[in-house]
């Protein structure tokens, strides 16, 4: 069985194609740093228009090294939602033509669906399991009972982990994207010069909050001499990638014990989403797995980013199970995985 997959819900155009036996035949990934690099972030026509003028190309490339033509596909797989509408419009739009052109079902996945069976697709993990969705626009804690049935165990009420890595990233001046950036700089920084707050940290539930660490980044820029050092950027760096990980570790850690009361066959932690590539934060959530019991997982480094081969597996995971979509499907801005979770209040958030 092979599904095509394709992947336009932020600032990577994408498609891939997947078998059911966790192949991925094909994996092609434009990214549009450049394009918005002079904007120190992503801006939503100039990546509604990049996607535009590279799909089809990328497609047609990820059909030529997986060696077959559209007819030898089982189904097509999109990225429905949620994201930037322009850009999953754009990756909707394809899907459905090549599904009708080439009469094959049409899937529409959530982009956060496509993270958290990425375990499955590069390590067959049976459910349930505990993931951690960590991105520029999500942070969440979430029990994966199987496709399609998820309990959100906690979310950010402000800002989500990789925003914040941006935003500190901009405030001690250095480049876009900031993860990477900040993670580099940590590295040669004295991770204990400057008291930080861990967000959140001993409270009940198992939220995330990190609107505070950035306002305290920001007062604690504004108190240094400008421009700062590169002994003091390493440092803030150092001290912020820590209180982050801290913060993260306190969350999971209470995530861990309602999943392990609630499903107690629960026996892995998963990081997935771009800030998953964070070193520092999967050394940190290894240690609470191996306090808590659990065995700890997290995708290869180009499967935790944005990319298509996660949307063709799960469309193949939805396909297997009878779950296609009707051309008549819409794209959306916003799709939570848990439809019955309550909405998070606070400043910054969306959804």
């Amino acid at each position: 069985m092979l599904v095509l997959g394709i992947e336009t819900s932020c600032d990577e155009t994408a498609a891939a194609v997947v078998r059911d036996d966790r192949t991925i035949l094909a994996d092609v990934v434009l990214s549009q740093l450049e394009d918005h690099r002079p904007f120190g972030g992503i801006v939503p026509e100039i990546a509604a228009r990049a996607h535009l003028e590279h799909v089809d190309r990328l497609v047609a490339e990820a059909m030529r090294r997986a060696g077959i033509g559209f007819a030898g596909l089982d189904a097509v797989a999109a990225t429905g939602g949620p994201g930037l509408i322009g850009g999953v419009m754009v990756g909707v739009m394809t899907g459905k033509a090549i599904a009708l052109a080439a009469g094959k079902p049409f899937l529409a996945v959530n982009h956060l669906e496509g993270h958290a069976l990425t375990a499955r697709l590069t390590h067959d993990l049976p459910f349930p399991y505990l993931l951690l969705l960590a991105s520029g626009g999500h942070c969440q804690l979430l029990a994966v009972l199987g496709v399609g049935s998820y309990r959100r165990l906690g979310t950010t009420i402000d800002d989500a982990a990789g925003e914040a890595f941006d935003k500190v990233a901009k405030m001690v001046g250095l480049g876009y994207p900031g993860g990477p950036q900040v993670q580099a700089w940590a590295a040669r920084g004295d991770a204990a010069r400057f008291a930080l707050p861990r967000p959140m940290k001993g409270k009940p539930g198992c939220d995330f909050s990190f609107s505070g660490l950035k306002n305290a980044v920001r007062l604690l820029v504004e108190s240094l001499p400008r421009p700062l050092s590169g002994t003091d950027a390493a440092d803030i760096c150092a001290g912020f990638q820590a209180a982050v990980a801290d913060s993260i570790a306190d969350r999971t850690r209470r995530a861990v014990g309602l999943m392990q009361r609630q499903w107690p066959d629960c026996r892995h932690l998963v990081v997935a989403g771009g800030v998953a590539a964070n070193s520092a934060l999967r050394a940190t959530l290894e240690g609470v797995a191996g306090e808590t019991g659990l065995t700890f997982l997290a995708p290869p480094l180009g499967l935790c980013t944005d990319n298509a081969a996660m949307i063709a597996w799960a469309g193949l995971e939805r396909f297997r199970l009878g779950l296609t979509d009707s051309l008549d499907f819409a794209p959306r801005p916003r799709w939570p995985l848990d439809p019955d979770a309550p909405k998070a209040r606070g400043a910054g958030v969306k959804a």
